[in-house]
């Protein structure tokens, strides 16, 4: 795990066991390219900046005391303290900072868990090296990053333990809300920046396909959180696949 520091750099702590993952070539190189503070692809990375690294959660909130970081990039699953554990102990005493867990498909339960301890973004550890230094500068912006395919499976996972628990799938409380149309009090617009969020866009993102500017969205976000009674962006995503906004089918096809 790491984590970037806020002078005039990001500081970024890294908390990571990689070595559970089979596809953590791409991570490595890019943590190796942070690390390094070299260029990747010819950019330097000049806001960014690795103030510490830890092997297991349990070394989190100590370093943190030490050198208070802006994001963490938090290995879900770990020896000693997941990554779970390990965000409960950091947000409560360091706010401000923000957590981005790097996980598998292997590792979908501990995912809604860590949607509920904060966190503000969501990669699979086989990210492309560019995916994964945009990701830390949205966070750091203030967005959250919610891989489609990561919410598609958190939702499969959720539909399976309710229909685990009662038999017929169409009674349970998910798949009524999948069916559910969205809050009336959603604009179309509203519901179009809704559809994009889950998909992944960023602010820019959307802006640039809704033709209108970052303030319009910035306005637009901020209605759909109050509307929805969503805490942030990423539970914002979740009401959008259990509302129907959007399919599984459309997240698992993203990009």
């Amino acid at each position: 795990m790491e984590g970037f520091l806020n002078n005039h750099k990001m500081k970024i702590p890294i908390i990571r066991q990689f070595y559970q993952s089979q596809n953590s070539e791409n991570l490595e190189k890019t943590l190796e390219v942070l690390e390094s503070f070299s260029e990747f692809r010819g950019v330097t990375q000049e806001d960014l900046d690795v103030a510490w690294q830890a092997s297991d959660g349990d070394e989190v909130l100590d370093l943190a005391r030490a050198q208070p970081a802006d994001i963490v990039l938090m290995d879900v699953q770990m020896a000693r303290v997941n990554g779970i554990a390990a965000t409960e102990r950091l947000l409560p005493e360091f706010p401000d900072t923000q957590v981005i867990m790097l996980t598998t498909f292997d590792d979908q339960n501990f995912v809604h868990g860590a949607i509920s301890a904060g966190a503000s973004g969501f990669l699979l550890k086989d990210v492309e090296p560019e995916e994964l230094l945009a990701a830390i500068r949205t966070v750091h912006s203030g967005e959250a990053v919610l891989s489609p395919r990561i919410t598609a499976q958190v939702l499969q996972q959720l539909r399976s333990e309710q229909s685990a628990a009662q038999p017929d799938l169409h009674a349970t409380p998910v798949a009524a809300a999948a069916t559910a149309p969205p809050a009336e009090d959603l604009t179309p617009r509203e519901l179009d920046v809704l559809k994009l969020m889950a998909l992944g866009y960023s602010n820019t993102e959307i802006a640039e396909c809704e033709f209108v500017s970052m303030a319009t969205v910035k306005t637009h976000v901020r209605h759909i959180l109050t509307k929805t009674s969503s805490r942030d962006r990423v539970h914002a995503v979740l009401y959008a696949l259990t509302h129907g906004v959007v399919s599984v089918e459309e997240l698992l096809s993203h990009p």
